[in-house]
């Protein structure tokens, strides 16, 4: 009996040393930028410490489930947008702002690159009083860097629909046909003048 109670002692002690702590749960935050193409958008956030997940998607419109087709022949009001999910513990709304603006072109409300129109237009979407204030400070600081006016609008969130399953990641499923894209729409050519 006394060997059969050492023999579960020891065996449970065996056990219960090898079960891992409980992990922290991970920190998750929300926030929408619209930045021209949404392939690009995506594809840039993507690349940012602490983002952990982008969704392509279409905002700040009138019309419930709207299909590509329809933002982009316009007069839905909607824009096309990523969706960024992020560790605010290792990356910060404003830092998030701060590094979106280099990857678009800050001075042309018309659209982006070589897409045009309002559904390509450059904006920020803010959740609340914070947000409006970290998104203005940064903008500000870029109009300061840059001695020019800036066309990206600031607006209120509002509900994001996320875009066909085609469009998401579509830098990784076709990276032959983005590379091509993004070059031949002058994104990083403009941004390398604008920048530097």
């Amino acid at each position: 009996m006394r060997k059969t109670i050492s023999a579960l002692a020891l065996l449970s002690a065996a056990c219960s040393s090898n079960v891992a702590p409980a992990q922290p749960a991970r920190q998750q935050a929300s926030a929408v930028f619209a930045g021209g193409c949404f392939w690009c958008t995506e594809a840039d956030f993507d690349k940012m410490p602490g983002v952990l997940s982008t969704t392509s998607g279409y905002t700040g419109g009138r019309s419930a489930n709207p299909t590509y087709k329809q933002v982009t022949a316009g007069g839905t009001g909607h824009i096309e947008a990523v969706r960024v999910v992020y560790d605010p513990t290792r990356i910060s709304y404003a830092d998030l702002v701060r590094r979106f603006l280099p990857t678009i072109d800050v001075t042309d409300g018309g659209g982006q690159f070589c897409d045009r129109g309002e559904s390509y237009r450059p904006a920020i979407f803010v959740a609340n009083a914070e947000q409006r204030r970290s998104a203005q400070a940064a903008l500000d600081s870029a109009g300061q860097r840059l001695k020019q006016p800036l066309a990206v609008a600031v607006l209120p969130a509002s509900r994001f629909w996320a875009a066909e399953g085609y469009h998401q990641d579509y830098y990784k499923k076709n990276p032959a046909r983005y590379k091509f894209y993004r070059w031949n729409c002058g994104r990083d050519q403009r941004l390398k003048a604008l920048w530097g």
